[in-house]
């Protein structure tokens, strides 16, 4: 199979290392990994911010660099949701289109659906405590994992996968599922109540004795990695990625 890589505009410019071990963590599994130059923004944030036509020039543009892939990955899964949920007003059947939003995959989801847990080449060691933040684009868009709302047996792809780690210890939290506050341009028009959220999701990782807070948005991990460094909470941030090429504290 082919992968087209496709990596969000803010992790390439702020998280180089993030992006380096999403491409580490692909070619780990013998893929044939491609990493188009042409590709800039999903179109996510001129959408929040009601700008349809930037929005509509940004999804054609995307559509078109990576329609001819056998599958799309990405290390962000509300970048993908963006894809898979909110470009078919720009798309009147359209067949590139519909092959775009059927391959394109947040990594985690790849690995685990497409891969196969069983089948991960993932020969690390991770002995620290860890507490995993569940994002709710890839929670509840992408079915990462199971909603609390929902009332059903339990089960995380993320953890999962982390599982498959040697000597990692994952922590129980307080509200495994709850929003971070960050939002997008939610952060911006709201910023005293994303700030609170993202002090109560630190402060649950902290009452549960994690030392690293991961999880499969960095733009979440972002956002409360700004609030440990403006706080000095004794945490941190690593996306699972980090983890699963090897990467260390």
């Amino acid at each position: 199979m082919k992968v087209g890589l496709f990596i969000p505009c803010y992790m390439n410019e702020l998280y180089p290392q993030t992006c380096k071990a999403t491409y580490k963590v692909l070619k780990n599994q013998g893929l044939d990994v491609e990493y188009p130059l042409s590709q800039t923004c999903c179109g996510q944030p001129m959408a929040n911010s009601g700008c349809a036509k930037d929005t509509e020039t940004l999804a054609k543009q995307f559509v078109e660099i990576f329609k001819n892939y056998d599958y799309i990955v990405a290390p962000s899964g509300s970048c993908v949701s963006m894809v898979k949920e909110h470009y078919a007003p720009f798309f009147k059947n359209n067949k590139d289109y519909e092959k775009v939003k059927s391959s394109i995959y947040e990594i985690c989801e790849f690995l685990h659906d497409i891969i196969k847990v069983e089948n991960l080449k993932v020969d690390v060691s991770f002995p620290h405590k860890v507490g995993l933040h569940n994002s709710c684009h890839g929670h509840r868009v992408l079915h990462l994992g199971t909603p609390s709302e929902l009332n059903i047996p339990y089960n995380s792809k993320l953890e999962n996968i982390l599982k498959t780690v040697k000597d990692i210890d994952l922590v129980e939290l307080e509200r495994k599922d709850e929003c971070c506050g960050f939002g997008g341009t939610f952060s911006v028009h709201e910023e005293d109540i994303s700030v609170a959220m993202g002090k109560d999701r630190i402060a649950d990782h902290i009452n549960s004795e994690a030392c690293i807070i991961t999880g499969a948005d960095m733009s979440c991990l972002m956002h409360m990695e700004g609030l440990i460094n403006r706080e000095n909470y004794p945490i941190k941030v690593m996306h699972i990625v980090q983890i699963l090429a090897g990467e260390t504290l």
